[in-house]
């Protein structure tokens, strides 16, 4: 089959620890076609159908710079007369990653098979999704309000406050008893109340890991990673520094992973990151989710493995 990955730029990959790099290497190993092309790229013209100039590549069994080689460059080619496209952008979630989004639901229109469904990204942003199961998350505010602010740490004492557009734990904050900079923290995040911004009650749970549960077809893989704060951050993001340990998903893990993961499969989400601290569902992640790769080398459970099943079941029973 010809898989097009719509994702960054191939220069810019860490192959030693890149999900998306992982589903490649499994797909090659079966046999499949690899293409690969920048959202970018993407065109639509009256009278024509959604295409991109695309590469197709092989890979060369490395995990440095030197990972892949180009079997043929820059052919225009019709998304509709791939097997199957894989949207693996990284966030955030900006005006071109939407209009993106728009051009691969074209291109649906034209026959494509697009994974994760377009619509789907749209529809589940990563912070904002949760609150659609309010019974698995913490105590949670979503305003522009200053004194909504306040009032909600007067009642929990402990927050945390994000934006809603943040990444790798990008403009988080802790805010404790004592109210420290509450004021200008939120200032700085809603932008004098121009802006949405997220409040949670602090999970001191956090110290433990904040973990990571992909959910695959709609099923959990059956291992999480922690990804644990070091030192006096609070936040266990890996891109913040945060250490990745494996772990086998506990019974609240799988309760949440359960309930939500087939009703996210059946709206085009074919891979899907839960984050959870404690027992607390904290964000629901679906652009690009990761940690296939740290999961698999410390547990010995092939996730790239269980992601081409799932895509290629999809893909035979006719399911987008």
């Amino acid at each position: 089959m010809k898989l097009l990955f719509v994702a960054d730029p191939l220069d810019t990959f860490k192959p030693y620890k890149d999900s998306t790099f992982a589903m490649m290497r499994e797909a090659a190993s079966r046999g499949h076609t690899l293409l690969s092309c920048e959202p970018g790229h993407l065109h639509w013209e009256r009278g024509g159908r959604v295409s991109a100039p695309v590469l197709e590549i092989a890979l060369t069994g490395r995990t440095d710079d030197s990972w892949f080689t180009v079997v043929s460059g820059r052919e225009t080619l019709a998304l509709a007369d791939t097997d199957a496209i894989l949207m693996r952008k990284d966030p955030p979630f900006d005006s071109e990653f939407f209009y993106a989004t728009h051009l691969l639901e074209q291109a649906e229109r034209e026959g494509a098979r697009v994974f994760n469904k377009p619509a789907a990204l749209r529809d589940h942003p990563e912070k904002l999704a949760i609150l659609e199961f309010p019974e698995f998350i913490g105590p949670t505010l979503v305003t522009r309000s200053a004194a909504d602010v306040r009032r909600f740490h007067e009642l929990h004492r402990d927050i945390i406050l994000k934006p809603l557009d943040g990444m790798g734990g990008m403009g988080i904050f802790r805010v404790g008893p004592d109210g420290l900079n509450l004021g200008s923290i939120t200032e700085t995040l809603n932008r004098g109340g121009a802006t949405t911004l997220m409040v949670q009650r602090y999970l001191p749970e956090i110290v433990k890991g904040d973990k990571r549960v992909l959910v695959i077809g709609g099923q959990p893989v059956p291992f999480s990673l922690a990804r644990i704060p070091q030192g006096s951050e609070i936040r266990g993001n890996l891109a913040a520094g945060g250490k990745g340990v494996a772990q086998p998903l506990s019974d609240r893990d799988r309760e949440i992973a359960t309930a939500l993961g087939p009703v996210l499969a059946a709206r085009g989400l074919l891979l899907v990151g839960l984050d959870v601290i404690g027992d607390s569902l904290t964000e629901i992640n679906v652009t690009s989710p990761t940690c296939f790769q740290e999961i698999t080398q410390q547990t010995g459970f092939d996730v790239a493995a269980m992601f081409i099943d799932a895509l290629e079941r999809s893909l035979a029973s006719g399911r987008g």
